[in-house]
C-alpha cells in the first residue's frame, strides 16, 4: 500500500492518542474524569452570537463560496481592532481570514519553505506546528527555552545555517502558558530581518494576556510586513473552534502566494464563521473582556493551588496553560497514562511537544485548565496530592 513516508513518519495527533487512553477505563460518579487535555472551549457562543449566527443563515450568500482570502468586511474589521490594540499601519490588503489559525501557519510555511530547509521552533513547541514541518519534509530546528522558559535569541542565531527560512514564536505559549516580553519579540525581529529570514508570531491566546496594552511594537515599524507573519484565531475568544476561523497578516506579495495555498485546500473560509467572528468584533469587546477576567482568574487560582504542591513545580502559567514538572523518575508519557488509571485524571505530556532527543519534556506534563473551574482545579491539586506513584 503506497504511503507518504513523510506523513508515515510524522507521530499521532497527540490530543486523539491521549484520549485513546480512556478507552476500557471507567470513572465513578464521585470521582469523575478531570480532563485537561485541550486547550478548546467547550462552553457554546453566548446566545447573543448564536442569534446572529441564525439569523446569518437566512442569507443565502452565506452558503456560497467567498473570496478566497475572506470576508472583505472581516478583514476590515480586524484591520482595525489591531491597530487599536498595536498601533501601527495594517490594512485589509495584509490580511488574509483562513480556515482556523493551524491553517494560518501551514499556509505561512507554505509560502516560506519546501523540503530540505529548515524552520527555528523553540521547545517545547506546539505539537501541530512541528507535525506540519515534518509532513512537508522541513527540519523542525529546536531552540530548547531556558528554565524561565523564554527562547533566546542569541541561540536562536547560533542554530541559523543557509537552509534556514523563519523563526516561529507562540505567545502566550502554548504548551507553558508564558508570555514573551515585547523586547524579546523584537529582538526576534530584528534577528530574522538581519539574517533575512520571517519571523512567524502566533497570538491565538492574545485575548487573555495578563497585561494591559499592546503585546509588542511590531506593527508600529512602518516595514513589519517584510519580515512578520503574524497568526490570530477567533477561535478561542468567541468560542467559535468548530467553525474554524483564523487570521493571517504579512505582506500583500506573500498573501499573493498564500492565496494559492488557501484556494487549493479549502477555496475560502466558511461564510456563517466568519459572519460570527465580524459579529463578535463589533458586539463582544466587553464580553471578551469578562471571559479574560475569568481565564485570568482561573490562572491564579491554579498557581495557588500548586503551591501547596512543593514536589510539583510550576514552570509557565498563563492563558489557557500551565506547565509544570512532576516529582517521578518515571517519564512523563507513561505518568500521564498512569494518573488517567490511578487519579482520573488526563494531561498530556511533556514528550509530546519535543523531539525524542529532547531530555527535559519527559519530566513535564501540561495542564489546560481553561475549561476548569475554580472546585475543577482544587481537584486537581487533590488528586495530584494523593497519587503514589
Amino acid at each position: 500500500m503506497p504511503l507518504n513516508p513523510a506523513l508515515v513518519a510524522t507521530p499521532a495527533p497527540p490530543v486523539m492518542e491521549a484520549r485513546r487512553w480512556l478507552e476500557g477505563v471507567t470513572f465513578p460518579p464521585e470521582h469523575p474524569l478531570l480532563n485537561l487535555s485541550q486547550a478548546a472551549p467547550v462552553a457554546p457562543p453566548p446566545p447573543p452570537l448564536q442569534e446572529a449566527m441564525i439569523a446569518a443563515m437566512a442569507d443565502p450568500a452565506t452558503h456560497l463560496y467567498g473570496p478566497v482570502l475572506g470576508l472583505p468586511e472581516l478583514r476590515a474589521a480586524l484591520a482595525a481592532r489591531m491597530r487599536a490594540i498595536y498601533g501601527g499601519s495594517i490594512t485589509p490588503a495584509q490580511l488574509a481570514i483562513t480556515s482556523g489559525c493551524n491553517q494560518a501557519f501551514c499556509a505561512a510555511i507554505a509560502a516560506l519553505a519546501g523540503p530540505g530547509d529548515a524552520v527555528i521552533v523553540p521547545t517545547p513547541w506546539y505539537f501541530n506546528h512541528a507535525m506540519w514541518l515534518d509532513m512537508q519534509g522541513i527540519t523542525s530546528t529546536a531552540l530548547p527555552c531556558g528554565d524561565d522558559m523564554l527562547p533566546d535569541p542569541d541561540q536562536a542565531a547560533r542554530l541559523i545555517t543557509p537552509r534556514t527560512r523563519a523563526i516561529v514564536l507562540v505567545t502566550p505559549n502554548n504548551p507553558t502558558g508564558t508570555e514573551y516580553p515585547a523586547t524579546l519579540i523584537a529582538a526576534f525581529r530584528d534577528l530574522a530581518r538581519a539574517r533575512g529570514l520571517a519571523l512567524v508570531v502566533d497570538e491565538t491566546y492574545r485575548d487573555f494576556l495578563s497585561h494591559d496594552g499592546p503585546p509588542h511594537d511590531l506593527f508600529t515599524d512602518p516595514d513589519w510586513d517584510d519580515t512578520l507573519i503574524h497568526l490570530y484565531s477567533f477561535s478561542k475568544s468567541y468560542r467559535l473552534t468548530g467553525h474554524r476561523v483564523g487570521a493571517l497578516a504579512t505582506s500583500p506579495a506573500r498573501l499573493a502566494e498564500i492565496e494559492k495555498f488557501l484556494d487549493t485546500v479549502t477555496i475560502c473560509p466558511t461564510t456563517l464563521g466568519q459572519r460570527a467572528a465580524l459579529w463578535g468584533l463589533e458586539h463582544l469587546g466587553d464580553w471578551l473582556a469578562g471571559e479574560r477576567a475569568e481565564i485570568l482568574r482561573r490562572a491564579q487560582v491554579l498557581r495557588d493551588a500548586l503551591a501547596t504542591l512543593p514536589d510539583w513545580d510550576l514552570r509557565g502559567c498563563g492563558a489557557y496553560f500551565a506547565y509544570i514538572r512532576h516529582p517521578f523518575a518515571m517519564p512523563s508519557d507513561h505518568l500521564a497514562r498512569d494518573l488517567v488509571r490511578a487519579a482520573g485524571v488526563l494531561l498530556l505530556p511533556g514528550t509530546m511537544f519535543a523531539p525524542p532527543t529532547d531530555r527535559e519534556a519527559p519530566r513535564h506534563l501540561r495542564v489546560a485548565f481553561a475549561n476548569a473551574d475554580p472546585a475543577g482545579i482544587a481537584a486537581l491539586a487533590e488528586r495530584l496530592r494523593g497519587f503514589d506513584r
